[in-house]
């Protein structure tokens, strides 16, 4: 009787062992599952080019407001604790782009990579060699909306205004998943009735 008893508590005790061991191993992959996960996912900021200014006409630099706008975005993201640095930037070829991208790359001693501004090229790029990594893109109020589509938001993008500057789009790309977008304002708010300070 008592083998028999001591031999159920060995059992018992075996089982134990098991439960605990199963249990310790899936604790153990859901916490790596998560930390792939989170290691994988693709952070793009988008914004579009500050203020411009009206000369020269077909290149036109950012403007005062512009100036200060950029600024503005680069100690946004320098002291956002939500992101642990920028790792790319990335403009069009256009005074007002690469300015605005510029006052981010400085704060972050960074260079401003050009792309072509239709963006199918780059957003192919930051889907094959920027897994895992947060990019700043800096581009236009007509170009914007198709990067984001591009990048898997399914979701429509409100037509953007030709004087509104204030829009910084957040797009997350995990591993496996849906991608997301986040819509924020930074700066001086856009005003849709207010006449362009140029």
């Amino acid at each position: 009787m008592r083998d028999v008893i001591a031999g159920k508590q060995l059992l018992s005790r075996k089982h134990h062992w098991r439960l605990l061991t199963a249990a310790t191993g899936v604790a153990v992959a859901i916490g790596l599952a998560w930390f792939i996960q989170w290691q994988a996912t693709t952070t793009v900021i988008l914004v579009r080019h500050a203020e411009k200014a009206s000369l020269p006409p077909n290149d036109p630099d950012l403007s005062d407001a512009g100036k200060r706008r950029a600024m503005i975005l680069s100690r946004i993201l320098a002291d956002s604790v939500a992101i642990n640095g920028i790792d790319a930037i990335f403009a069009t070829p256009f005074r007002r782009t690469r300015q605005t991208a510029k006052a981010v790359a400085d704060a972050f001693d960074l260079p401003v990579h050009n792309y072509a501004a239709e963006g199918r090229t780059l957003v192919k790029t930051i889907l094959d060699h920027y897994h895992g990594q947060t990019i700043v893109v800096v581009g236009h109020s007509n170009t914007l909306s198709g990067l984001i589509a591009g990048l898997g938001v399914n979701e429509p993008l409100a037509p953007i205004d030709q004087n509104e500057y204030d829009n910084l789009y957040i797009v997350t790309v995990p591993l496996y998943g849906k991608s997301t977008l986040s819509h924020r304002h930074y700066g001086v708010a856009y005003q849709p009735d207010s006449v362009p300070g140029r």
